[in-house]
């Protein structure tokens, strides 16, 4: 492989894209894979230095993960975190046991700043602890170079072999000087140059598009959103006129959504793609009747939009490839290696098993959202374009708790364009990472014109993120809320309450569900 790159080994911890996402902060390359990975497909990847996650099993109890100890016979460095460290140190001869006292939270770390991993961090720094397990003895020839009151071994090297483990979690923005140990351990362990850089990825996967379709006909799943319209736009300029945009309007959209997205990628648009709408609203919603369960509700229209893009492609005639605009997030939030399922995205865990295409193509399957938008601004596409609001694939279907139905569909269009006009019109909207409003499933009575009323609660979200991986709710300005909640409940007919939301992720999701 011509590029360097870091491997992250997947032990089923939650940040497990967290170590992913600040590795690529370092402009190196970085995937996350299954602990199991064998050691011929490691040897094949030639990676620079291989990362384990934590995770929530105590590594010396029956069916807990763990990799062979001849990784540490690759030559490669690795990195172990929070139960990562505890495997290093169980294959290597270490002694692990269950801790007298466990930590979880802030917790000030003594380092030895002569070890590589620590060079420039101060000698006693914050670091976010989170187990029940420590090690009590590192393996021979190891060293501990970071510990806490309660905890001997908070961080120890192999220095020679470059095998580096600590107990607490440095991915995290709660460890003060995290990525500083995360980029030395990139730059100064492994020795990267830190090279990767957005338009490169861009020229390149543009050119494998080209040589992997050939003259192939290719249809591409656009909804509006900003990874469907990156993808579109980059399989124009790798295949032209080979490729259709399909716009499947399920009925599941923003208020106005969908004469929006045709006026920019329809015929009248500057992109000059083959682009065809369907409106499909009463389908979804009649497929929809009955099902409450987010996951549910997530593969009924996973697969709708498959079948609509089979039938689509039965008219075009023959279609060799399926393009979605799919990201790393969705990827490993629907489930990889040992990590729980988060939820199945439309795109990933909710495909059926058959899917009437040749291949389906996911060119940014591997990237962050963040780097999506870079990779957008790379290919020409307006700020505007790259930069709005995200929106999920099953778009209001899960901002809508319990079955879906036109009605709480009106209702959710209505209070999120009053909420979005308020928020642009108060200037704090280019702060926010995300920002909605949802439909609980909850009906509250209320007093309305002196007559009773017995309506549904409007939930408000808006968060402050960077990567969407996790995020903290956004304290908006009281007389904003304020503002909104009086226009909800007056202009909306059906809604007697409005709510805002003030949980973080984690431990919540940022969509609801």
């Amino acid at each position: 492989m011509d590029r360097e790159m870091i491997i992250v080994l997947d032990f089923g911890g939650q940040y497990n894209q967290l170590i992913a996402r600040r590795v690529r902060e370092c402009n190196v390359y970085c995937e996350v894979h299954p602990y199991n990975l064998g050691l011929d497909k490691i040897r094949e990847m030639n990676p620079k230095g291989i990362i384990f996650t934590g995770g929530p099993d105590v590594v010396f109890e029956d069916g807990a993960p763990r990799c062979s100890k001849e990784i540490f016979e690759l030559g490669v460095p690795v990195l172990g975190i929070c139960y990562g460290a505890q495997l290093m140190s169980y294959l290597l001869d270490g002694v692990v046991k269950k801790a007298p006292v466990s930590e979880y939270g802030h917790t000030e770390v003594d380092v030895d700043t002569d070890s590589p991993l620590f060079d420039g961090v101060s000698p006693r720094t914050v670091c976010w602890m989170s187990h029940g397990v420590y090690i009590e003895q590192v393996p021979p020839g190891f060293k501990v170079v970071a510990h806490t009151d309660a905890c001997p071994v908070a961080g120890m090297e192999l220095r020679e072999k470059n095998f580096y483990g600590v107990q607490f979690h440095p991915e995290v923005v709660h460890t003060k000087e995290g990525t500083k140990m995360l980029s030395n351990f990139v730059y100064k362990v492994c020795g990267c140059a830190g090279d990767w850089k957005m338009d490169s990825f861009v020229e390149t996967t543009i050119k494998a598009l080209r040589e992997k379709i050939g003259d192939g006909k290719v249809l591409c799943a656009l909804s509006g959103g900003v990874d469907s319209s990156v993808a579109a736009v980059m399989l124009s300029k790798a295949v032209g006129k080979q490729l259709t945009c399909v716009f499947v309007d399920h009925g599941l959209l923003r208020k106005n959504e969908g004469d929006e997205v045709e006026a920019v990628f329809g015929p009248n648009g500057p992109y000059q793609l083959n682009f065809i709408r369907v409106n499909a609203q009463e389908r979804f919603y009649e497929k929809l009747k009955g099902a409450e369960e987010p996951e549910q509700k997530r593969k009924i229209i996973g697969e709708e939009f498959i079948r609509v893009f089979e039938e689509e492609a039965k008219k075009i005639g023959a279609v060799d490839f399926f393009v979605q605009g799919t990201i790393y997030p969705d990827v490993i939030e629907s489930g990889l290696g040992k990590s729980a399922v988060i939820k199945s995205h439309h795109n990933v865990g909710g495909l059926p098993e058959h899917v009437d295409f040749k291949e389906i193509v996911e060119p940014l399957r591997l990237l962050f959202k963040d780097e999506v938008r870079k990779a957008g601004l790379e290919l020409g596409i307006p700020g505007n374009l790259v930069f709005r609001q995200p929106f999920p694939g099953p778009g209001l279907g899960v901002r809508i708790v319990g079955e879906v139905t036109a009605d709480k569909v009106r209702i959710v269009q209505e209070a999120d364009a009053i909420y979005r006009e308020e928020i642009a019109k108060a200037g704090v909207d280019k702060k926010l990472g995300q920002y909605f409003a949802a439909l609980t499933n909850m009906r509250s009575v209320g007093c309305m014109g002196d007559e009773r009323t017995y309506d549904y609660a409007v939930a408000l979200r808006a968060v402050l993120t960077s990567d969407f991986m996790t995020a903290e709710s956004a304290e908006l300005p009281w007389e904003v809320l304020g503002k909104v909640t009086s226009r909800i409940v007056n202009e909306v007919k059906g809604v007697n309450r409005v709510m805002y939301d003030l949980t973080g992720k984690p431990p919540a999701t940022i969509e609801f569900e």
